[in-house]
């Protein structure tokens, strides 16, 4: 979870408080963050709410509450929210849509404008069920605050009517100072956690207003287990059955890996995957049988059958290498040659008689040979594979087509995995493999009698792995009976699997009090977040006309229970004002598929001039200088679609000192819509704004604002302009004051986008070509010229670069002292960073539309 509550212009908004409470029953997370920031500037100012929440969670609550008026959150259905949302913002004014994730969170944003001397108290409710991975369960909580705050807080209770095995906790910014402030009470069935960190606990030195609290603070338990039917809890007419029974025997697996070797795939990411391969081979038993398909248009493989992995094999099969690069992919063929080998495996009787039997598929594209159909590619693997095995989809990097990979793993027992273009790709490569490794079971089938449950989630599950879990939830039909009998069935290594046993109501009803469990309807709010994740699944591998009636089901719950799902969204209307009639503020739930449409990329052009490229979604950022002489005016953004453009021009320092390098800053800004006939020029004395003809200017000495048909201007005195964009862009040019008796420097401007997400993927510049996001990874860190700054080999756009570790100023949110933002610097101009050359972007006019 992120926090950050701050201003773009200064730094007189104080967070008054912050308080992360989390609550689990039975795995179901119940988690409020709280947060109250404090306006103790004398005008009204923008207020920034951010906090970052799992993937997997549903949002299920928001709410502002300004000055004692409470402002809350609806969940509707999309559409209808869409609706809603472009009514609020037809005048232009928006706080932007919530569409920014990364590879475990998304984050959710809103801001306000608050009064001076007033304060605003942001809640964000959100709910999961804590998914069992490599045996523990993990709440991972995300906090940035930015600045100290008087009241810190996480809190977690946690109530586990099967006992708490262990519990641990962990933090990436805890300190040796820290870790004592974190304290943890853990009896048979209940753990409290707490950490409460003073103002100054919080400082990174005793004279500094610098935060220690900037990380991710997780914490991580298991349960106790035996061997029998497993954990069922009833409560108030629904119940939940979680099963995973200990100390099982490992069941010997049968897996072909089918790796995409086309030219995309050259470089790092083919090194990666060789890297994990090895490591994987050396991980499989001798038990275990294996076979590795290779592909681009043509598919080669190792040897045409399945090996047991004996260590002559595993050594063997390490030396296989990649020896042919082409431009295209025939996924569909080479997936149906894996799926061959092991049917052809399984028809000759050289595979164990109980093995679990599946399919790894790494690519990192669309298929562009043989087959390339999608439907027609699902369909025949579908047919092929006939439930016989499974299929694991692993999509390398952002422009592999995951949604197709998505529904091809769920139709075929399997699940898929974005695998993130980094440093640690290897890492992530092997992580998934162990998740897969060690199956225990195979056919698991939970059975209830059909006469005392309904609406039951699924109770089929084709394998069972080590450290993982199954869960089945329902309705009882009679809360009053006084037992049910539960039977679980599947496939173990010598025998067949079966144990059952009798739930019985009335035990539960006394082991969960009133006053000792956390929630008293998690057991129907968990049945009900299953059954709405299931039902999305079924309606993504399901025949067109079965559908609508899964669609409409699924949105059913989501209303029901107020989740934050794909079919819905939370319509947050804001306080209105004079300036501001209706604006609002969209919340959606982001699927896998849709990363690469959105971007929660910060660019700024400030400075001397410098550029900065924020990446939340990586935590990382990229910067880079431009040095041209005095008066040259540069396309910073182009969106030929919107038909937005923004240019700037440089200015020099008022007198050169001899022998010293040229200082150049941006002076001038033009800002072009040509759609909506509007034309701003920004000057470090005054703006002048053109809508439809009508003209006016302000001078930066005068606190102002502008409200036109598609555009609004908030000139905050002497400090900053922020300018909304009807459907567009939303941004905030910084004003730098310098004394005016300075021998050498004069006022400067400094360029920072707010909210992009609107426009094209066309969109083009300096800066707009990082609008959405840019990949990289770096490697070979060695220590630089500057201790401090190491150096390192970045790639990025098919280049190798040596990029050095620095940092530059963000003045967002201080405007006299900035922010540090800690960057990879690329030289030479950004040479082979930015497209082409920096000379490409050099323009005429200022109000040059390119």
């Amino acid at each position: 979870m992120q926090l950050s509550c701050s201003s773009p212009v200064t730094a007189l908004i104080e967070v008054h408080s912050v308080k992360i409470d989390c609550k689990v029953a039975s795995r179901f997370a119940h988690t409020v963050m709280t947060s109250t920031a404090l306006n103790k500037a004398n005008v009204s100012q923008e207020v920034f709410f951010e906090v970052e929440l799992p993937k997997t969670a549903f949002i299920t609550n928001f709410s502002m509450s300004i000055d004692g008026q409470i402002f809350t959150g609806e969940v509707k259905e999309k559409e209808k929210a869409k609706k809603q949302y472009e009514t609020a913002v037809s005048s232009g004014q928006t706080a932007g849509l919530v569409k920014a994730s990364g590879r475990k969170m998304e984050k959710f944003s809103v801001s306000v404008n608050i009064a001076a001397h007033s304060n605003v108290t942001f809640a964000l409710t959100y709910e999961e069920l804590l998914q069992r991975r490599f045996g523990k369960y993990e709440i991972m909580i995300r906090v940035k605050p930015k600045q100290l705050v008087q009241q810190f807080q996480i809190v977690a209770d946690i109530y586990e009517p099967q006992s708490i095995d262990f519990l641990d906790i962990n933090a990436t910014f805890i300190t040796n100072e820290l870790l004592p402030l974190v304290e943890k009470t853990v009896t048979d069935k209940t753990a409290h956690v707490s950490f409460s960190p003073t103002l100054d606990q919080q400082r990174k030195c005793p004279d500094c207003d610098g935060t220690l609290i900037d990380g991710d603070f997780f914490i991580t338990y298991d349960v106790k287990r035996d061997q029998g039917i497993g954990d069922i809890q009833i409560v108030n007419g629904y119940f939940v059955h979680f099963f995973a029974p200990a100390d099982l025997p490992r069941l010997p697996k049968n897996v072909v890996f089918v790796i995409d070797r086309s030219g995309s795939m050259h470089g790092n990411k083919i090194k990666q995957t060789k890297e994990a391969l090895v490591t994987i081979l050396d991980d499989l038993s001798e038990e275990d049988h294996f076979g590795l398909v290779t592909f681009d248009d043509k598919i080669e493989f190792w040897r045409p059958s399945l090996s047991k992995a004996t260590p002559h094999n595993v050594k063997e099969a390490k030396q296989f290498d990649v020896l042919f690069f082409s431009v295209v992919t025939d996924i569909n063929g080479a997936v149906m040659h894996a799926v061959d080998m092991l049917t052809t495996a399984k028809e000759n009787n050289s595979l164990p008689a109980s093995s679990a039997s599946m399919i790894i598929l790494l690519t990192d594209g669309e298929p562009t040979a043989g087959e390339d159909h999608l439907p027609t590619i699902q369909e025949n693997v579908r047919k092929a594979i006939d439930g016989q095995m499974s299929l694991f989809c692993l999509g390398f990097g952002y422009d592999v087509d995951y949604p197709f990979l998505d529904v091809m793993a769920k139709q075929n027992d399997g699940l898929a995995r974005r695998i993130y273009e980094a440093s640690d790709a290897t890492l992530q490569l092997q992580d998934f493999y162990e998740e897969v490794a060690s199956p225990l079971l195979l056919e698991v089938h939970l059975h209830y009698p059909g006469n005392a449950v309904n609406s039951l989630t699924n109770s089929y599950f084709r394998q069972l792995f080590n450290g993982s879990e199954v869960v089945v939830a329902g309705q009882v039909n009679d809360f009053k009976a006084d037992n049910i009998l539960i039977e679980v069935f599947a496939q173990g290594l010598e025998e067949e699997f079966v144990v059952n046993g009798l739930a019985s109501t009335e035990e539960w009803a006394v082991m969960f009090p009133d006053e000792e469990y956390i929630f008293g309807d998690f057991t129907e709010r968990l049945w009900a977040y299953l059954t709405i994740q299931q039902l999305l699944d079924k309606r993504d591998k399901c025949a067109c006309e079965e559908s609508e009636n899964i669609t409409s089901e699924a949105l059913e719950l989501s209303l029901k229970y107020n989740f934050v799902t794909p079919l819905t969204s939370m319509v947050v209307t804001k306080p209105q004002t004079e300036e501001n009639p209706e604006d609002a503020v969209i919340a959606d739930k982001l699927t896998e598929g849709l990363l690469g449409l959105y971007s929660s990329s910060v660019l700024a052009a400030d400075g001397d001039p410098h550029f900065i490229i924020e990446l939340p979604d990586q935590d990382d950022a990229l910067c880079f200088n431009i040095n041209d002489k005095p008066g040259t005016i540069f396309n910073l953004v182009t969106d030929p679609l919107t038909g937005f453009v923004v240019n700037g021009q440089t200015i020099g320092d008022k007198k050169m000192i001899s022998g010293s390098t040229t200082h150049t800053y941006f002076g001038h800004f033009g800002i072009i819509h040509e759609e909506f006939g509007i034309r701003v020029m920004v000057t470090t004395r005054e703006i002048t704004v053109s809508e439809q003809g009508k003209q006016k200017t302000i001078l930066w000495s005068e606190m102002s604002s502008v409200k036109g048909v598609n555009m609004d201007l908030q000139v905050t005195k002497d400090r900053s302009l922020t300018v909304s964009l009807r459907n567009s862009v939303k941004f905030v040019i910084i004003l730098h004051k310098v004394w005016k008796e300075h021998p050498y420097h004069q006022d400067y401007l400094g360029f920072y986008t707010l909210d992009s997400h609107l426009l094209s993927q066309r969109v083009h510049g300096v800066i707009g070509q990082f609008f959405h996001g840019v990949n990289f990874e770096v490697s070979n860190l060695v220590e630089g010229q500057d201790p401090d700054k190491p150096d390192a080999i970045m790639f990025v756009k098919g280049h190798t670069l040596k990029v050095t570790r620095g940092w530059q100023r963000d003045f967002r949110k201080n405007v006299k002292n900035g922010e540090n933002v800690s960057c990879w610097f690329i030289h030479n101009n950004g040479t082979g960073l930015i497209d082409g050359v920096l000379t490409d972007y050099i323009v005429s006019d200022i109000f040059s539309t390119v």
